[in-house]
């Protein structure tokens, strides 16, 4: 059974940085398609970050050079670094993974609150 468990969540002002962990069990990280993504109140669930089997990445434009995804296959974790914290980041974060990459987020986490003020 996949288990993905979030943590690295909290509240920071503008500007500031936070990193995202997501540890992972019954799913090898290393090789796999895993990802990012975030919900605001009363906006619609998005991807922020994924990373594919090759290790390629890809960004919402609205992360590009803030954000940095990222994988430990020792410690079956995948990380999200965030930096220069805007307000508008202010969402839960959720890790999602793919069973058979380039299909669908089919395992998802609990979550982990960000809440940036400005």
């Amino acid at each position: 059974q996949v288990q993905l468990v979030e943590s690295g969540g909290g509240s920071v002002q503008a500007g500031g940085s936070l990193r995202l962990s997501c540890v992972a069990s019954g799913y090898s990280v290393g090789g796999s398609c895993m990802g990012w993504f975030r919900q605001a109140p009363g906006k619609e669930r998005e991807v922020v970050a994924a990373i594919g089997s090759d290790g390629s990445t890809t960004y919402a434009d609205s992360v590009k050079g803030r954000f940095a995804i990222s994988e430990d296959d020792v410690k079956f974790t995948l990380y999200l670094q965030m930096n220069s914290l805007k307000p508008e980041d202010t969402a839960m974060y959720y890790c999602a993974a793919q069973t058979y990459c380039y299909t669908v987020y089919n395992h998802w986490g609990q979550g982990t609150q960000v809440t940036v003020s400005s």
